[in-house]
């Protein structure tokens, strides 16, 4: 599918399917207020601190953030100007967006009792990702890995029945987490999450890349905006890096997906255990 039919295909999802009667929660003032400052060509420092200043556990958060083993320095940040000279503006815009991204989305079943906290490390992941590569902005991809998956509290919250979907949906294996959510309620999550994207007015390329990140052929479609693919390769691989820290089998789509997207992104398999090295300590932070 190509990028410029996501919208109309979007309008459709409202107009006649079921996606139409699940409420997208409304964008939080806060950061309706900071997506209009990061959009501007010279954003405001003082402006995005007073942001972060305005509430204390966002505060909080983002001293911690800094102060995680991802950004290992001598002194210790106690303030959130200090915070800000660690993280850098992108990067403390995208993390007062994560928290109040889970503020806004509560997720209060016990089907998705980690959903935020393995949203969270796949975003880190992400972030890093775009580190150690060309060309990726950090700040978009850790937004990419916080959303990429969050029409699913949307639906769990909005879809009579979808709790048995989302159970069904993780223990099948004769088809696609999507194809069964399609064949149970005719929509998906990534069109819900493409949905939430566009609805909060997040960057074009995010809300493309939440709708076609389950999508075998986007690698390979030129259709789609190259920055939109290298998104979607770094998604399986953040995804992959989370799951062996936790621990987990290997999923069926890193078999499937793996070798394609470490190509896409150039990047060689024995690095990803390097990678993994470094992310530990910070991924264990995040509980």
């Amino acid at each position: 599918m190509l990028a410029r039919n996501i919208d109309q295909e979007l309008d459709q999802a409202l107009q006649a399917g079921p996606a139409g009667t699940i409420t997208i929660p409304p964008c939080p003032d806060l950061l309706t207020r900071l997506q209009t400052v990061m959009r501007e060509s010279d954003p405001d420092w003082d402006v995005v601190a007073s942001i972060a200043a305005s509430d204390v556990a966002m505060a909080a958060s983002l001293v911690r953030a800094a102060n995680s083993p991802l950004y290992s320095r001598r002194s210790s940040a106690a303030s959130v100007p200090q915070a800000m000279a660690v993280l850098g503006l992108r990067q403390t815009s995208a993390l007062l967006m994560q928290f109040l991204t889970l503020r806004a989305l509560p997720v209060n079943h016990p089907a998705l009792q980690n959903f935020w906290q393995g949203s969270s490390r796949r975003a880190m992941a992400m972030g890093y990702i775009a580190r150690q590569l060309y060309g990726m902005p950090p700040d978009l991809a850790h937004t990419f890995g916080l959303f990429c998956d969050v029409g699913i509290p949307v639906l769990l919250q909005g879809l009579r029945g979808y709790a048995g979907t989302l159970a069904e949906a993780q223990a099948r294996r004769d088809r696609s987490f999507t194809a069964t959510e399609q064949a149970n309620h005719r929509t998906d999550h990534c069109i819900v999450g493409a949905l939430v994207a566009r609805a909060w007015r997040l960057p074009a390329e995010l809300k493309v890349a939440i709708r076609l990140h389950h999508e075998p052929e986007a690698l390979a479609d030129t259709g789609i905006a190259a920055p939109v693919r290298a998104l979607i390769a770094a998604g399986v691989i953040a995804d992959h890096l989370v799951a062996r820290h936790e621990g987990l089998p290997e999923s069926s789509e890193w078999r499937e997906r793996g070798a394609a997207c470490l190509a896409h992104l150039q990047v060689r398999e024995d690095e990803l255990t390097l990678w993994l090295d470094d992310l530990q300590p910070a991924l264990g932070h995040l509980h």
